[in-house]
Order: C-alpha cells, then structure tokens, then sequence
C-alpha cells in the first residue's frame, strides 16, 4: 500500500503543481519574451515536416498564426457556415497554458502517425465534455506549408469517438463509475519509488484503484486526429502527456458487451 500511495503522490504532483504567486510576473515576461523572439524569426521549413513541430510553434507564436489561417475561415455549425476575417480572429493558446494535453487513439499504428512526415491531413479537437459538443480545428499541409483551413462544431455523436466520449465525461470525475468500469484486473506499470531507472508491473484490483488512479483531465480535453481513416472502434488508448515536463499517462480502455472498460494502465 505504501508504493501504491508512493506512486499516486507523484502522479498528482506533476498535473496539478503551480508556480508560485511571486513568480507570476516573471513568468509573465519570459513568456513574452520568448514570443517576441519567435515571432521575430521566420519558422524553419522542417518544422512543416512533422504537424506537431509546426503546431507548438502555431500556439506560441501570434504572427505565425495569423499567417497560417486562410481567411476568410469557414466556421461550420450545423447547416450553416460563417465566414470568419482576420480582423476577427483572436489568437488561440489551446493547450499551452495548462502544461498538458490529451490524445485518443484506436490502436498503436494511430500512434505511429504523429511522427509520419506523409501526414497532409489533421484534425485538432477541443471537446467540452459537459456540453457533449467538439470544436474541430482542420489543418491541411498545402505545398509543404500547414494552413488551418477550417472549424467545425459538432456533437459527440458525430464523432468517431461519440461512444468512448460519453463514456469518459463521466468516468473523469466518477470514482464509484471508475470502480465499476475496470477490467478485473487491471494491468499496470510505472516508475519504481525507490529507482529512478526501473519500472514495476503488477495489477491494480477494484479495491486497490484509488490508490493507483491518476487526476482525470475534465471539462474539456483535447485530442488530435491525424489523417483521414479514423471510425468507431471497441478499444481506445487514452494519453495524458506534458508539455516538457515529462508527463505521460498511458491508459487503454475497450468495449465490452456495450460497456468500456479499462485494461491497462501505464505512468
């Protein structure tokens, strides 16, 4: 029980630490020091490569993002579709200032694609999980250079995860639905509390999940498609990972006579 409690402490210390209140403004200035500097020197080509090299740039960077938008910008809710200017564009962080971001996948070769330089085709999500609606954020590489081409709101149904993320709103923030909906057992690995170098596997029973189960991203999350052939699957590989804090939190869930279930858990 005390490496259980060992390995929860340092999960939850790495999604929830905050800096200190007197070190706002520093903070504050790095960044726009940093912005000031990215925004002075043109983005490299390789970053066009890979969509994630050119995404941290596009959130970081106000100028670049501006000049990555085709406006007018088509913004699609329902059957109707309104033509966003530049003029009424407001720069978007997304995730950056929570230090974390979330992504669903169907299988491993989903995974593979993050670092597929043939990818020309992405689809960054914001999904409000209370409201059960997406806003899809589509970029398109057009001649070596990522562009976002359009936005699209949809409801969970519409989505090619609509079962796993009803399932997850309220697995997030359940703890009673959390216990029912593991896998007896669960499969788990994770940081070994007295070697830095070494891992453990065991299993997490439902009397033992508390202990072991790492703070659920909630209200909204993130994910990113890339490519075009996702659809409705029974297994999804959920990932918390950090933004260069090392932060990554592996957990694979799959559907079991109509229920999800979770399989296995990584930290």
């Amino acid at each position: 029980m005390l490496l259980m409690v060992a390995c929860q402490g340092n999960k939850n210390e790495k999604m929830t630490e905050q800096e200190p209140a007197d070190s706002t403004d520093s903070l504050a200035t790095s960044a726009a020091a940093m912005e000031a500097v990215l925004e002075a020197n043109p983005l490299p080509k390789a970053a066009d490569e890979l969509f994630d090299d050119f995404f941290f740039n596009f959130i970081d960077n106000r100028k670049l993002q501006r000049e990555r938008i085709r406006f007018p910008l088509p913004v699609e809710k329902g059957m109707q579709t309104e033509l966003l200017e530049s003029g009424q564009w407001k720069t978007d962080r997304f995730f950056v200032n929570q230090g974390y971001y979330t992504l669903i996948f169907d299988n491993r070769k989903q995974m593979e694609l993050m670092k597929d330089t043939a990818v020309a085709h992405v689809v960054v999500e914001k999904i409000f999980l209370d409201q059960k609606w997406v806003k899809q954020y589509v970029f398109e590489r057009e001649q070596g250079l990522w562009m976002l081409t359009a936005i699209r709101h949809k409801h969970f149904s519409e989505t090619a995860n609509a079962s796993f993320l009803a399932f997850y709103s309220r697995f997030a923030t359940d703890t009673v639905f959390q216990i029912q909906s593991l896998h007896d057992p669960v499969t788990f690995t994770g940081p070994d509390p007295d070697d830095d170098f070494k891992q453990i596997e065991g299993v997490i029973t439902p009397d033992t999940w508390l202990a072991f189960a790492p703070e659920m991203p909630a209200g909204m999350i993130y994910n990113i498609i890339y490519g075009k052939d996702y659809v409705e699957s029974r297994r999804k590989i959920f990932l918390i990972r950090g933004i260069a804090n090392g932060l990554e939190i592996e957990m694979e869930f799959s559907r079991q006579a109509g229920n999800w279930k979770l399989t296995t858990l990584n930290t």
